[in-house]
């Protein structure tokens, strides 16, 4: 057992080094290479489940934004922004580690003086963190770090005492890439979700172009539910509300195995979200 405040070392998915320690040196600005297909398949709105799913419920879990600074930790390229600034935020600071998602954010948001985007690691010191935020979100990235424990102390860093967080990512016991996965239960006309591995950190490569060759690839960062409740807490951060979002999508009505996939749907998460508060 790691030692109170250490991280476990990550264990390798695969067994070629070679490729895995390739996509580990990345880290968060491994998104670089694959910033324009990123930028693409969320656009400007989001991808279906930013839209259906991950957006609406941050910006309910945030609460009052009218006349609040607020920071996008790890925003990509900006698709939470123009939602901040609907709902009356004063300003808005993104961070993000890769200069080409922050590119395409400041082209986005040249023209409004109320946005400004700042190439920065979230696991590393930075100026950015400076206790003068009323609220702060980190969507889709608790899986991209590789380590937590230190974006975690520089959200509490950047939040003001009372601050709000929320911060939602892939469900860590139901969503591992590559170790969970559906399967159909025949006799009893059921959907289940079957569980490889969770109780171990992983470092898992994900190909960003299924299909379409090439070896551009992004890590995942696999991590035990309680691992990562612990790194907010001990950061500092209160977690006072917690949902897990199920997906919306649903199979064709009237499939043979219609009813058994929509129960699936409803009942196993694909994300969670955690809310709180920075203690103090």
């Amino acid at each position: 057992m790691a030692e109170p405040g250490k991280r476990r070392p990550y264990r390798k998915w695969t067994p070629k080094k070679k490729t895995a320690s390739k996509a580990a040196k990345r880290g968060r600005t491994g998104w670089d290479p694959v910033a324009a297909w990123y930028d693409q398949l969320v656009g400007k709105h989001g991808s279906d489940y930013h839209r259906h799913v991950v957006l609406p419920a941050a910006m309910e879990m945030l609460g009052s934004l009218e006349e609040r600074k607020v920071l996008d930790l790890c925003a990509g390229q900006g698709v939470l922004v123009p939602l901040l600034l609907d709902k009356g935020a004063k300003e808005v600071v993104g961070v993000d580690a890769s200069p080409r998602l922050i590119d395409a954010a400041r082209r986005r948001f040249e023209n409004d003086g109320r946005v400004s985007m700042v190439v920065a690691d979230a696991c590393g010191d930075g100026a950015w963190a400076d206790g003068s935020f009323d609220r702060a979100a980190n969507l889709m990235a608790v899986h991209d770090v590789p380590d937590l424990p230190a974006m975690c102390r520089n959200l509490c860093k950047a939040l003001k005492p009372r601050g709000r967080f929320v911060a939602i990512f892939m469900h860590p016991c139901f969503r591992i890439p590559r170790q969970t996965h559906w399967g159909w239960d025949e006799g009893r006309k059921l959907q289940y979700r079957r569980i490889d591995r969770y109780g171990v950190d992983l470092e898992i490569p994900i190909t960003t172009h299924p299909g379409k060759g090439g070896d551009a690839q992004t890590m995942f960062y696999h991590r035990p539910l309680g691992e990562v409740l612990s790194a907010f807490g001990s950061a500092g951060l209160a977690i006072t509300e917690t949902r897990e979002l199920m997906s919306h999508r649903r199979s064709q009505a009237g499939g043979s195995r219609s009813r058994g996939e929509h129960r699936a749907a409803r009942e196993f998460p694909m994300f969670l979200a955690i809310g709180g508060e920075k203690l103090g």
